[in-house]
């Protein structure tokens, strides 16, 4: 995984806010299929609906001034990682045939530093990975292409898009534990389990 994105790390992410808020517009316009209801892609859909949603509420939850926060030098700060999932999405479509809405500019992770822009460009590039999945039939999961110089089957460009995810959620929760900011599902359960508990 390391190597994969040590590769990608050179390629990302946006021309512009005003760009990624009026494609997702348009993406909403456009129909897509229904999806399947069990199955490879279903499955997919599920673990992209799970860590979307994780990352966006930890995203919500950091504070705006830890969003330049880095654990050490030459390691991506908050927003950087955050700008580097959105742009990942995006990326790895592209070994799918699938064309980013926008032009994808080398070190614009390192330039958008806003929490608002960043949950702004969040959405966006997860609603992007949805809709290819849900173009995709099953036989084209066999399909193959090249990725970062190796030749893979679709089914491994979405395995490898949601190791990422989940590989940039768990460097988030330890970010925000760093900065003493709890998950906000931890925190929900926490609560949950307080009202429980005998006074």
């Amino acid at each position: 995984m390391d190597r994969f994105m040590k590769r990608a790390a050179t390629v990302a992410l946006f021309v512009s806010l005003g760009t990624m808020i009026m494609v997702a517009d348009d993406a909403k316009s456009e129909k897509t299929p229904a999806p399947p209801k069990s199955g490879f892609r279903a499955e997919i859909l599920g673990q992209i609906s799970f860590v979307e949603q994780r990352i966006e509420d930890l995203a919500a939850a950091m504070p705006d001034d830890k969003y330049s926060w880095r654990p050490g030098e030459g390691v991506r700060s908050v927003s950087e990682v955050y700008a580097h999932i959105a742009g990942a999405n995006y990326l790895f479509m592209t070994f799918l045939g699938v064309k980013p809405p926008m032009k994808l500019e080398p070190e614009m992770d390192k330039t958008v530093r806003d929490k608002g822009e960043i949950a702004k460009m969040l959405k966006p590039s997860f609603d992007h990975f949805r809709t290819a999945v849900l173009n995709l039939s099953d036989k084209d999961l066999d399909k193959t292409t090249d990725m970062f110089g190796s030749t893979v089957t679709y089914r491994n460009v979405l395995i490898t898009a949601i190791a990422h995810l989940h590989e940039h959620l768990g460097q988030s929760i330890a970010y925000a534990r760093v900065n003493n900011v709890v998950p906000p599902w931890t925190a929900a359960e926490q609560a949950a389990a307080a009202k429980k508990s005998p006074k």
